[in-house]
């Protein structure tokens, strides 16, 4: 369930958390802790609140646990993964490109939850948030043999449409990168019924940034997520 308010898409992942992406010139309630993203699979525990892109160079999924402290990351046609350990009161913000999930960035960002924090992974909580969808997304054979080579189930997330119409995104082969992360947190441990995907192509819709449709140098949507202060912990 996705509330808007203020250009803002709320995800609903529990009492405990808040989740949100923004939409297009939406501006942050508060500060986000955000790395330099490279389309790698290093995952950074952030264990201090004052930490700068600088200082993540090179990173493309953040956890933490500390109260209060939002993570996030940033995309436009790429698929945010953001999760919950209500158990350990734990969060994970996974940016999750084609690259990105051909590597399984989702299932190295829940294995190092579980050794940062004892999460177990059926207990977590995921939503997937705004990210391309297969309709939209066609790429290149080599591409679609990556996934297939990688070991994904191809007959999930993967579909020929035919040759490719110049000047547009039909026909070819498309990847489903949505449902590609969906089969790696399964295969992670999380329940099927603990994922929620808001369900949105930032190709089609123009409220959120897309590479694709505007170009690389286009804005970027923040997906992020923080444990919410208890009340006794707020001065």
């Amino acid at each position: 369930m996705e509330l808007v308010s203020d250009g803002l898409l709320y995800h609903s992942l529990g009492d405990g958390v808040e989740a949100f992406s923004t939409m297009r010139d939406a501006q942050l309630p508060y500060n986000v802790i955000c790395g330099h993203q490279v389309h790698d699979v290093r995952v950074a525990v952030i264990d201090r609140p004052d930490l700068t892109r600088e200082d993540l160079e090179g990173y493309d999924a953040f956890i933490t646990n500390l109260k209060g402290c939002a993570i996030g990351v940033r995309t436009a046609d790429c698929i945010p993964v953001l999760l919950y350990d209500p158990q350990h009161e734990a969060v994970a913000a996974v940016h999750s490109g084609w690259k990105g999930t051909v590597r399984r960035i989702s299932r190295h960002t829940v294995l190092t939850m579980g050794d940062a924090f004892g999460t177990d992974a059926s207990a977590l909580i995921a939503v997937i948030g705004p990210g391309i969808s297969r309709r939209s997304f066609q790429v290149g054979e080599e591409v679609a043999d990556m996934f297939r080579d990688s070991g994904f189930p191809m007959d999930e997330i993967w579909q020929y449409d035919g040759e490719p119409v110049p000047g547009t995104m039909r026909g070819g082969h498309h990847i489903d990168l949505i449902r590609a992360n969906r089969w790696l947190l399964e295969m992670s441990g999380v329940r099927p019924e603990n994922i929620h995907s808001c369900d949105i192509c930032t190709y089609g819709d123009v409220r959120f940034y897309s590479a694709r449709r505007e170009g690389t140098e286009c804005g970027r949507i923040i997906n992020s997520i923080r444990i919410k202060r208890h009340i006794s912990q707020i001065s």
